[in-house]
């Protein structure tokens, strides 16, 4: 099929690429020229031009544009400006991170408008491109259905790794679950591990438990091989930090747990943990230092020299999926490339998640 893509970071450019190498007449729209030239050395059709862009896309009323930029404002500004030059019957598709409640309100909107709107929860990350997309699709029949040559081409297989979840709204909510329980396993797999590794008495050699638990075991996932794969060749982690991200999918699933009053104990756990992780200093921590000696007169540590941190840049479109791992990560700010193609909030994956519930009082 003829189709659009706006946005060619690692997600966006990959699968521009995926979808050239199966045969469908493609497009790439991205406004940084850092992002389209890895794309264009390996033949992809892209511009910065938007009005060439659109011209490219057919002819209207039978349009397809995938938007696959970083979730909340951003999205809303792409998928506002698209709703104003495209027609009745065309197809707006948010591959992105969204919060079902705003994909619902969005769906509403375009739908009074005539034209479709499909929210695909896409999973896969790097390695997307050689291995396929997990993507839950949400939206009427008839959008879904005008995008099926390109879904069954972005998945693993035709047949499986891709399903119509429900009405708009439902493939978002589906990914942020799948996403909860991803922080969750994520989290299980860490600690196990830290546990391991501080027991001294047996001096466990933690690459080759990850390889032993990679077969057989009731343990065993895509998780467990990029972990052990990762201890294979560097154990240590000896130049990352340890803040983790949050792209706000944990925090909208204890939410919608909260209002729905079903306990998800693992998955709040695992997410106060990034929360954790983020923080510079713990002032909770400090005060309990300062009452721990406040009462009984202990020692405490005062704070000598504040973490320093840099970042560095994601994985560009097109790359090896294994410029990713651990042992590729240089000192930050030696890589080779650049500052990336976003801002640093951006780059982690953080815009979505400024609001609990999305960014309805701001688009409202």
């Amino acid at each position: 099929m003829k189709i659009g893509m706006i946005g060619l970071g690692k997600m966006g450019g990959n699968m521009v690429l995926r979808l050239k190498q199966g045969g469908h007449d493609v497009i790439g729209y991205d406004r940084s020229e850092d992002a389209l030239t890895p794309l264009r050395a390996k033949g992809a059709n892209v511009t910065s031009d938007m009005d060439a862009f659109l011209a490219a896309l057919g002819e209207p009323g039978e349009r397809a544009v995938w938007v696959m930029v970083p979730a909340g404002k951003i999205t809303q500004s792409v998928i506002d400006d698209l709703a104003d030059q495209l027609a009745p019957g065309d197809v707006i598709v948010d591959g992105g991170n969204s919060n079902f409640h705003d994909t619902q309100r969005r769906g509403e909107a375009l739908a009074e408008r005539g034209l479709h709107f499909v929210d695909v929860g896409t999973s896969g990350g790097v390695w997307g491109l050689t291995e396929g997309y997990g993507m839950m699709v949400g939206g009427s029949e008839a959008g879904v259905e005008r995008l099926r040559p390109a879904l069954e081409t972005l998945a693993p297989a035709p047949d499986r790794g891709w399903g119509h979840m429900g009405p708009s709204g439902s493939g978002h909510y589906v990914k942020m679950v799948h996403n909860g329980i991803e922080y969750g396993m994520m989290q299980a797999y860490a600690e196990g591990f830290e546990l391991m590794k501080a027991h001294k008495t047996f001096n466990l050699d933690m690459s080759q438990i990850a390889e032993v638990w990679r077969h057989g075991t009731v343990i065993r996932s895509w998780l467990l091989d990029l972990t052990a794969e990762a201890l294979k060749n560097s154990a240590d982690f000896d130049s990352l930090s340890d803040y983790v991200a949050d792209s706000g999918e944990g925090r909208w699933t204890i939410i919608d747990s909260i209002e729905l009053g079903v306990p998800t104990p693992v998955i709040t756990l695992a997410t106060q943990m990034r929360f954790r992780s983020q923080q510079e200093v713990s002032y909770a921590g400090q005060m309990l230092s300062a009452m721990r000696r406040a009462f009984g007169g202990h020692a405490v540590k005062t704070l000598e020299v504040p973490k320093q941190e840099g970042i560095v840049p994601e994985v560009q479109a097109g790359e090896h999926p294994k410029a990713a791992a651990p042992e590729n990560i240089p000192t930050p700010g030696t890589r080779a490339g650049g500052s990336g193609t976003g801002s640093a909030a951006e780059q982690l994956g953080e815009t979505g998640q400024q609001r609990t519930t999305g960014d309805r009082k701001a688009d409202q």
